[in-house]
C-alpha cells in the first residue's frame, strides 16, 4: 500500500516581500524554501498580485497540501495580557500604537506559553485569495510566531534582546527572567537605522549594551553590515538556532 505523503505549506506575507516553505511531514524534510523581495514596499493590492503570479508560475504549489498557513508580517499589532483582554475592545487596544481604519478587520492570536493575546490587522485580500485557492487554512501574526518560538527555546534569567530581521524591517523582543518586557516593530533603510533602534530599545528598557545578550535571527549573517554594526556596539551577539528563514521554518 502506498504511503500517503503529508505536505504542509506556509506563506509569509510582508509588503516588502513573500516567503514560502513546503514541509514534507512524511519524510520530515523541507522540500521547498524561497523568498522574494520586492525592492520597495508595496500596497496590499500589489502584494496580492505578486502572490498570484508566484503561485501560478511555480508547479510546487499545485500539490495537495494537508495544511496551509499564512503569516501576516506588519506593524499593525499589539499585545494584551489575557486576564485583561476583552475582545470587544480590540480596536481600542490597537489604536494606542497603530493607525487603523474603521473598516479594518481585526484578528487575535493566543500566545499560550505566556498567557498573552496578540491583536492585529491581517491582510484580508490575501486571506480571501488563499481560501479561494487552497480552501481551508489558518493564519497568524508574525509577532505571535516570533514570541512563541523564542519562548520554546532555551531562555535564561539574563537580559536578552531578540531581533528578527526581515526585508526592511525588524521585530524586537526584550525578555528578562524568562518573561516579556517589550515587543516592537521597526522599519529601517540602513545599518545606522538598525543600530539606532537597538540602542533606543536599550535606553528605554534600561539595558546595558556591555552586558546585554543580543540574539539575532532572520535575514542576517556575520558578513552583513547589520551584524557588524550591531557587534560594534554590543559585544555579546549570537544567532538563534536555524536563524535564517526563522519565522517560516518554525511555523509548522
Amino acid at each position: 500500500m502506498t504511503k500517503k505523503i503529508i505536505k504542509k505549506l506556509s506563506i509569509q506575507v510582508n509588503l516588502n516581500g513573500l516567503s514560502f516553505c513546503i514541509l514534507n511531514r512524511t519524510s520530515n524534510t523541507v522540500e521547498y524554501l524561497n523568498s522574494i523581495w520586492f525592492g520597495e514596499k508595496q500596497t496590499p493590492f500589489e502584494t496580492l498580485n505578486k502572490l498570484k503570479e508566484e503561485l501560478a508560475s511555480n508547479t510546487v504549489f499545485s500539490d495537495d497540501f494537508d495544511t496551509v498557513k499564512v503569516i501576516h508580517y506588519n506593524e499593525l499589532s499589539t499585545l494584551v495580557p489575557k486576564p485583561l483582554y476583552d475582545a470587544t475592545n480590540n480596536a481600542e487596544y490597537l489604536k494606542f500604537n497603530s493607525k487603523i481604519l474603521k473598516t479594518d478587520f481585526i484578528a487575535s492570536d493566543e500566545i499560550k506559553l505566556k498567557d498573552i493575546i496578540s491583536i492585529y490587522v491581517p491582510y484580508v485580500n490575501i486571506n480571501n485569495y488563499i481560501f479561494e485557492t487552497f480552501g481551508e487554512f489558518t493564519y497568524t501574526h508574525a509577532s505571535t510566531l516570533f514570541i512563541d518560538t523564542v519562548f520554546k527555546s532555551e531562555l535564561s534569567n539574563e537580559d536578552l534582546l531578540h531581533i528578527n530581521v526581515d526585508s526592511g524591517s525588524m521585530q524586537v523582543l526584550v525578555t528578562k527572567e524568562k518573561d516579556i518586557k517589550l515587543y516592537n516593530y521597526f522599519e529601517f533603510t540602513s545599518p545606522e537605522d538598525f543600530i539606532y533602534y537597538i540602542l533606543f530599545t536599550c535606553e528605554q528598557e534600561l539595558l546595558n549594551p556591555d552586558s546585554l545578550h543580543l540574539k539575532l535571527s532572520g535575514i542576517i549573517n556575520k558578513d552583513d553590515a547589520l551584524y557588524k554594526i550591531a557587534y560594534k556596539y554590543i559585544r555579546n551577539v549570537s544567532f538563534m538556532d536555524n536563524h535564517n528563514d526563522f519565522l517560516i521554518k518554525n511555523s509548522f
